[in-house]
């Protein structure tokens, strides 16, 4: 289980050219999750959600070991004060240090084929919940095979598409959809 980060001062965030970089991940995997799911543009702007990098992040939010972190929240329109105007809104909490690091030390990595697994798998999650085909509170044992199982949708969208890069990740994630086992950076 993730833990929340200590304050260790200055930490690695994304510059403004790879932050650019992530918003074009970000794109290609909306596009790409969308063509899988068969959805819609206006079927997809159900599912709200916003992407935000560790330097936008509130202390809570950040955590250490995974590369990004699905939070959720209850949002509600402005004008509305009636509870059954509140809906789920998702926060996907991009972790720049522990992505960073794994691309410091996985020298085959490239920051969009890594950022497009990232978050396509992310999205994935996203879609599963909005459509309740996971609990986002699911117990311990559950949430690993809900891993196991985003891990293998996530190589299912991926799979018709020709990305430089990507079958590095792809071998990197590997034993998570056979073995659900936590993959770390060596």
């Amino acid at each position: 289980m993730a833990g929340k980060i200590p304050d260790r001062g200055t930490v690695a965030t994304f510059s403004k050219e790879q932050i650019k970089v992530v918003d074009e991940s970000v794109a290609v995997a909306e596009e790409m999750v969308c063509n899988f799911y068969k959805m819609s543009a206006s079927q997809w702007l159900r599912h709200r959600y916003d992407v935000k990098t560790f330097s936008e992040l509130s202390p809570q939010e950040k955590v250490e070991g995974p590369f990004a972190q699905i939070v959720r929240y209850a949002g509600r329109g402005r004008e509305l004060s009636l509870g059954s105007a509140v809906y789920d809104f998702y926060k996907i909490c991009l972790q720049d240090p522990a992505i960073l690091s794994a691309l410091s030390t996985m020298k085959n990595f490239s920051l969009f084929p890594f950022m497009v697994y990232i978050m396509v798998h992310e999205l994935v999650h996203i879609v599963r919940f909005a459509k309740f085909y996971q609990n986002f509170n699911a117990p311990d044992h559950e949430k690993k095979e809900e891993e196991k199982r985003v891990h293998q949708i996530t190589r299912s969208v991926l799979s018709p598409y020709d990305i430089t890069g990507m079958d590095d990740i792809l071998k990197f994630y590997e034993k998570w959809g056979t073995t659900g086992a936590p993959v770390t950076v060596a």
